[in-house]
């Protein structure tokens, strides 16, 4: 596949850009229809939201407030009154706009929306659609009129008069505008490949290849989303992890790409080895982060279904345009993907030694040689970012947990400020068919309750009864949470009345005690799948066992970094975060879907590398010392990569983004830098040969699955054994390195019989490759001898599939 999209390059090239105008014509004709559903079936909020729904059907549209403040006297006073009511008729009269109810009229409803100090008011604006469906021009009208009446006032020499607009539409309004945090984590994401590339070509490839990942992942979603439903936090989620996977895997693609071309490779063959090799493990990646994504269905939760269909649809296109796209494009820029000082050397010095330097390769070593002390200092490192998780409180975030300047969050400071704490978060109780007397021994009871402020029954409705209930704490305190299990618990069955405690409150403790419950599942399910990929991919039970528990540690630590900034409020400030609160009730559940995926990746590109060399060497210290040193430089690079993406989502004026957005660059650092850099290559240098221990009934019943294939020229001798093979011989092929890992040059390798017939001889290129042919598969004598290096003999048994063995040359010239 790799071959023909090189070849027919400009076809896929036109075939994709065709899709992604295709998608984006349609998704601007058709829009989007996101929908925010936090209900659970079955849960008592979602019963009390279904018998609401039938007490008032005609009240389905967003609900916003306006809210103004006096510094003196009153806001009934004819000179702010005089100012108000117009802007209020004014807003009424809009088109969109079903009903404002005021607070000044002669009904007890008007009263109740003034303050007892009398300098606070409120107004209810109901708008005819969903708070997704308000038009933006809409909601901004009502800000701007809002806004007006301060102005004129001012400009009367009247002050002290503060009018402030809230709800989830005027939410909307206010923030970034769309593709900001893309593009400025696509802008970092550029640096740090220009500097570890040098070359601009290089740089732009994985930025383009990810642009049309996620850009026709996130259209495919907008059109998905008229056909199920799909939170408005899921394209914002879909393209933080689109983004984030689709620079980094055709970042590893590139980079082998170039190592083929530095080493002397033709530019179309460098291209399919690439391919071949690191494409493999970009798409077994891409399965175990939808494998991972997919765990969430597990749950239950149907909101997050849509999160699921919008962040695996991306990854899939994303998976997809690195292993098309990526190598069409490498034929349109040919070698210009090296810098021109590479280009330059490599036409005047030849091909580069293959072998790892630098200090990747002088960590790796040091690792090797303590690997305790390492190891140590990373589980201390992990363990003291992971304390605060003990302490973490699942619940909502609502717009108090907004930026301070912005109007929403200044409306419901101003209605704490006045009505008290509770009032942003009312709780009702919906009883259907209750009698008189028990819902007036309830509104008692619950008035007489320490944590309510006030309780009031409205007329019934459709034979549905709802008391109101304005707690006396705030909807993101544990003593709120408390108020709802008394209601459920003492209450409601002390006044006999069989009702139901509904509320957005409410809905996000049933949606966070759900999700405590259901995620030992979830977490389950998620490791589980991944520990059978990785034992049939490694052919071990240790290496999958090793990953499962590095990823339970970045998890924690990074929800430790985000109970301290979000929830205790350690640096909210710095980040341009609003005020702290308790972590969103499902983003656990997705965040440990990203970061096992995530984690998951850097696990197959590090241990496939150490795999290949343990496949051929079977010397653990040195396939895990080569495996740290030729794959730890790019998956830190990738990581810095994904950590830019990522943290730049602070910027888009979500908090639930900005959350995820910490969150998972929190965990690619500690992952990258501290666990696949320092912990599991020392862990591994201490379990020695039992890291690729697999029973041996297991392997027998395993299915073999080739993460990435070793990369063999294509010569004559090839062809020769191929044909061997198709006759039903065996082939043998790997690399002649000396002990430094460097490919030998001019090396003669022999296959014999036992009895010493030679049956087949090659020499190495400059790769110090080689392939041999067997007539049948058996034990054979393999002869290796170079000019200075001596000779060695090797017995080996060559199976019927093609066989990998490579060969150390020391100098001793023993033969073995």
């Amino acid at each position: 596949m790799a071959r023909w999209c090189y070849r027919h390059r400009l076809v896929v090239l036109v075939l994709w850009v065709g899709v992604l105008f295709g998608l984006g014509t349609a998704g601007s004709s058709a829009g989007t229809d996101y929908s925010n559903d936090f209900s659970l079936p079955g849960t008592d909020s979602a019963q009390a939201y279904d018998l609401l729904e039938k007490a008032f059907p005609d009240s389905a549209g967003d609900a916003g407030t306006v809210v103004w403040r006096v510094d003196d006297g009153s806001v009934r006073d004819d000179g702010v009154r005089s100012r108000i009511e117009p802007a209020l008729r004014e807003i009424a009269a809009m088109k969109g706009i079903g009903a404002v109810a005021g607070p000044y009229g002669d009904d007890p409803a008007a009263a109740a929306r003034i303050s007892e100090d009398g300098r606070t008011a409120f107004a209810e604006v109901s708008f005819t659609e969903q708070a997704n469906s308000v038009p933006t021009e809409l909601a901004q009208n009502v800000v701007d009129t809002a806004q007006n009446v301060v102005d004129t006032a001012r400009g009367a020499g009247v002050d002290g008069l503060e009018v402030e607009v809230g709800g989830q539409a005027i939410a909307r309004i206010q923030q970034p505008h769309a593709g900001t945090s893309e593009l400025v984590g696509i802008v970092a994401a550029a640096v740090v490949l220009f500097l570890a590339f040098g070359s601009l070509f290089a740089m732009l490839l994985p930025i383009v290849v990810a642009v049309f990942g996620v850009g026709t992942g996130m259209l495919g979603t907008m059109l998905l989303s008229h056909g199920t439903p799909i939170p408005d936090l899921a394209p914002l989620l879909g393209s933080l992890i689109g983004l984030g996977v689709g620079i980094d895997y055709a970042l590893f693609i590139v980079t082998r790409h170039r190592r083929g071309l530095l080493r002397g490779d033709a530019t179309e063959e460098s291209a399919v080895a690439a391919l071949n090799t690191s494409g493999r493990a970009v798409v077994f990646a891409g399965a175990t982060v939808c494998i991972a994504l997919a765990g969430m269905l597990v749950t239950n939760l149907r909101f997050l279904d849509g999160v699921v269909i919008a962040a695996s649809l991306t990854v899939v296109l994303s998976v997809l345009a690195a292993v098309t796209l990526l190598p069409a494009l490498l034929g349109f820029i040919g070698t210009r993907v090296l810098s021109r000082r590479q280009r330059r050397a490599l036409a005047v010095d030849g091909p580069e030694r293959s072998e790892p330097s630098g200090l990747a390769a002088r960590w790796s070593v040091r690792v090797e040689r303590r690997p305790k002390a390492i190891a140590a200092v990373a589980l201390v490192v992990m363990a003291a970012l992971a304390v605060p998780v003990l302490s973490m409180r699942l619940g909502a975030t609502d717009q108090g947990n907004h930026q301070e300047d912005l109007t929403t969050r200044q409306a419901y400071d101003i209605l704490a400020d006045g009505f008290g704490p509770g009032f942003n978060g009312p709780l009702v109780v919906v009883a259907q068919g209750a009698e008189p007397a028990a819902l007036e021994r309830l509104v008692s009871g619950v008035q007489a309750d320490e944590g309510v402020a006030r309780a009031a029954l409205a007329p019934p409705a459709n034979g549905v009864s709802v008391v109101r209930i304005v707690p006396t704490t705030s909807p993101q305190s544990v003593e709120t949470d408390r108020l709802i299990d008394r209601l459920r618990g003492d209450l409601l069955p002390d006044a006999g009345v069989e009702g139901h405690v509904g509320g957005v409150t409410a809905v996000f403790k049933d949606f966070a005690a759900q999700t405590a419950d259901r995620l030992p599942y979830f977490v389950g399910t998620i490791i589980g799948l991944g520990f059978v990929l990785l034992m049939i991919a490694f052919r071990s039970l240790v290496v999958p066992l090793t990953a499962a528990l590095m990823n339970l540690v970045a998890a924690a630590a990074s929800f430790g970094v985000l109970v301290a900034i979000f929830q205790w409020g350690w640096g909210t400030e710095l980040i341009g975060v609003g005020k702290e609160g308790p972590i969103s009730a499902f983003l656990p559940v997705i965040m440990l879907s990203l970061l096992f995926g995530l984690s998951m990746d850097y696990q197959v590109f590090l241990v496939s590398r150490m795999h290949e060399e343990w496949v051929h060497t079977g010397d653990n210290a040195r396939a895990v010392r080569v495996g740290l040193a030729e794959t730890s430089r790019v998956i830190n690079c990738a990581a810095l990569i994904m950590i830019c993406v990522f943290s730049a989502f602070v910027l888009s004026g979500d908090m639930e983004g900005a959350v995820a957005g910490v969150g998972l660059a929190v965990a690619v650092a500690v992952d990258a830098f501290v666990l696949r850099t320092a912990l599991v290559p020392a862990v591994m240098h201490l379990l020695g040969r039992a890291n690729w221990w697999l029973p041996g009934w297991l392997e027998r019943r395993l299915p073999h699955l080739a993460v990435e294939a070793p990369e063999a020229p294509v010569r004559e001798a090839g062809r020769e054994a191929a044909g061997a093979l198709a006759k039903g011989g065996a082939v043998l092929h790997g690399f002649i390195r000396t002990t430094e890992g460097g490919p030998v040059a001019g090396a003669t390798v022999t296959l014999r019989s036992v009895e010493g017939d030679r049956l087949d001889r090659v020499t190495s290129p400059a790769d110090g490759s080689y392939i041999l042919a067997a007539p049948a598969p058996g034990p054979y004598l393999l002869v290796t001898g170079a000019e200075g290096l001596g000779e060695r003999t090797l017995r080996v048994l060559v199976p019927a599939a093609p066989m990998v063995h490579d060969v150390e040359l020391a100098g001793e010239g023993v033969r073995g």
